[in-house]
């Protein structure tokens, strides 16, 4: 990369900063490596009374209940080794294609770093996914194996069993089958246990090359078919780079800027099984030689938070504004409480947008720490130095309150296809409301034939689609190659599919998007096509849109069919209003269009399912520019033209949706 002689200092430093962490090798190559440096340093801490381990006795000594213990690098080495070696005993040869099917927790991490070691290929398996999701992310990749969290997931496996081609089945918990082939996490240590040889061992490790492939990640296509994502050792690795470039704790920071340093404390909660979760809270984290503490579960993220006191995590945005709802919640329980509250945001808000404080706001933010802010931090462990928000778009105002409160939140932006990081924010310059700029040997570019920028408000920059060109970037998808070929222009760049500003010093701010996936709050994607086109062979339903960009819960605008509506009514002796508005807001229609509604998502993965819906009497029309002459939505237009009905779907959102804290997470 060609260096910039208007680029900022700090870009300049990180483009010539180098540590021992940053390298050329496989991923398995740097846990190794990291393991010699960070030897003694804690790695894993896991809390005790949650799950009957089968990894237990003195290689993960049990934690008392509700309490956290850890394990050193060494110790984690150990186990990783051994695990590699029990896996090449059950069968386990380079490039096979390996499930791993378990929430968050130690296992999952040893298990992906002993895959990796072994010569193997690890794919993922969400724990939200349907039994016929299970089928097609082990079917897909031809998996020969599968690691699963414990019976009740193994139980989900083995009835799609005969459509699979699996030789063998691990299972993290204790667990005891009559099958041959049915192993617990521990007897597979156990077997590499007494097989072990590091110079075979290191053979493994040197018959990789940072080319090979590492992991294959599902990721919604437009149809709603997931589509394996293809990253190499070296996509992976050089993310890890180019992201500790951006956070390191380089000699040109000053003291006050958050760094991510040999020791640092860390919580994961977030699915492993996503690629963000993957690099920002494992393979970043452990190439650094951080402490990595798994929370119990999502819902008691609260308790983790002051038991790990962590110095960072990786979080989508949905759980900052449950962090956020909590704070308000708490602060409403009196009058004066809430006044306090309300007033220490606005002192937040406006201590983070100026550049200068005078000193009348230095004092008012003193005094807002000691009454509100100390208390925030407290709660979410009292050591927080900064959090990294991706998965999603956070918003711009909840960002500058938890800057301007002293939580350092630093935005980033990625996909599934860039391993994933393509930017963010850098400590040393955070704006809030943009996704910060590209990471060191990442190019961008726009593309703005495909937008028309005036449809935008208050744009300072150019507008266009995002394309990405850099090491991290995915060669394709797996036995995708019409689906590879459309995702990279002619020159090689890849489509983001993202419409993003740039401003002239390079930070990105996202806009919208050009293809129709929404991406909830909680990071997960949805293809709303498939979701609509289930409603095409109902008769109470003449037109729908899927909404829920940026939301947690997917929600659906509806034109109901009137004719058979009235017919409808007519049969069953219902008297209804003649007008057609009225009728969208008659309880009785409701149901009955609910019934249709209920149909449809009956089909659906949970996070696919309409939890609320609208309806409305305007027919979407070429002639009233809610359809295209060609008779496809205009979304935008759509969404513009019943506002305050999508105000009526996510106004009363944490109400009407049942998921906890788990749920919103996971999916």
């Amino acid at each position: 990369m060609s260096r910039d002689a208007s680029a900022p200092a700090w870009r300049v430093a990180e483009a010539e900063y180098d540590d021992p962490v940053i390298g050329e090798d496989t991923l398995s190559e740097m846990f190794e490596a990291t393991a010699d440096r960070n030897a003694n340093r804690m790695a894993q801490r896991y809390k005790g009374g949650v799950y009957d381990r089968s990894l237990g006795g003195d290689v993960v000594p049990e934690a008392p209940d509700g309490e956290y213990r850890d394990i050193s690098y060494d110790e984690m080495r150990a186990i990783v080794r051994r695990l590699a070696t029990g896996f090449r005993e059950i069968g386990v040869d380079f490039d096979d294609r390996i499930g791993i099917y378990a929430n968050t927790r130690m296992e999952w991490a040893l298990s992906d770093f002993g895959l990796l070691a072994a010569g193997g290929v690890v794919t993922t398996v969400y724990t939200e996914s349907s039994t016929k999701q299970v089928r097609y992310l082990l079917e897909d990749p031809d998996a020969t194996g599968v690691v699963v969290e414990n019976g009740e997931l193994l139980e989900r496996v083995l009835t799609v069993e005969d459509d699979l081609d699996l030789e063998f089945f691990v299972v993290m918990d204790a667990f005891e089958s009559d099958r041959d082939d049915v192993y617990s996490l521990g007897e597979v240590y156990e077997l590499g246990d007494e097989a072990f040889d590091e110079d075979e061992y290191r053979g493994w490790l040197a018959a990789r090359d940072t080319e090979d492939l590492a992991s294959l990640i599902y990721t919604s296509g437009t149809t709603g078919q997931p589509k394996g994502v293809k990253l190499t050792h070296w996509n992976f690795r050089v993310n890890v780079n180019q992201v500790h470039r951006r956070l390191a704790p380089r000699p040109d920071k000053t003291p006050d800027l958050p760094a991510l340093t040999p020791g640092t404390k860390t919580i994961s909660f977030l699915p492993l099984a996503h690629v963000f979760e993957r690099l920002a809270g494992h393979f970043v984290m452990f190439a650094a030689g951080a402490a990595v503490g798994y929370a119990e579960h999502p819902d008691t993220l609260a308790d983790d938070l002051k038991l790990l006191e962590p110095n960072t995590g990786a979080s989508v945005p949905r759980v900052y504004e449950r962090i956020f709802d909590t704070m308000r919640e708490q602060a409403s329980e009196s009058g004066v409480k809430k006044r306090i509250f309300e007033w220490a945001l606005g002192v937040a808000r406006e201590w983070q947008r100026t550049e200068d404080p005078g000193p009348g706001l230095r004092t008012k933010h003193a005094l807002a720490d000691r009454l509100v802010y100390s208390t925030v931090k407290e709660n979410i462990g009292g050591e927080i130095e900064f959090m990294v928000s991706g998965g999603g778009s956070l918003a711009k105002e909840l960002c500058e309150t938890f800057n301007g409160m002293g939580i350092t939140i630093v935005e980033g932006y990625g996909l599934t296809e860039t391993a994933p990081v393509v930017t963010i924010n850098p400590p040393e310059d955070i704006r809030p409301g943009t996704l910060g700029v590209p990471v060191y040997g990442v190019d961008v570019r726009l593309d703005e034939s495909v937008v028309d920028a005036t449809e935008f408000d208050d744009v300072e920059g150019a507008v266009g689609e995002l394309q990405v060109r850099g090491p991290n970037v995915t060669a394709g998808y797996w036995n995708r190659l019409g689906e590879t070929e459309r995702a990279f222009t002619e020159d090689g760049w890849f489509r983001t599919g993202d419409i993003v500003e740039q401003t002239d010093d390079g930070f990105l701010t996202y806009h919208d998007r050009i293809k129709e996936i929404i991406v909830l709050s909680t990071g997960k994607n949805v293809a709303p096509q498939p979701i609509e086109d289930a409603f095409s062979t109902n008769d109470r339903v003449d037109q729908v849109m899927v909404v829920g960009d940026e939301r947690k819960f997917i929600g659906a605008i509806l034109v109901p069919n009137f004719e058979a509506l009235r017919h409808w009514a007519d049969s069953e002796g219902i008297d209804l209003p003649a007008d057609d508005e009225a009728l969208c807001e008659d309880d009785r229609v409701r149901d009955w269009i609910g019934e249709a509604v209920d149909e449809v998502n009956e089909d659906l993965e949970r996070v696919e399912r309409i939890k609320e819906f609208v309806l409305v009497s305007q027919e979407w029309t070429a002639e009233n520019d809610l359809l295209t002459p060609s008779m496809k939505k205009k979304r935008r237009n759509i969404r513009n033209a019943f506002e305050s009905k999508l105000a009526e779907i996510y106004g009363a959102e944490d109400a009407a949706d049942g998921d906890s804290e788990e749920e919103a997470v996971a999916n």
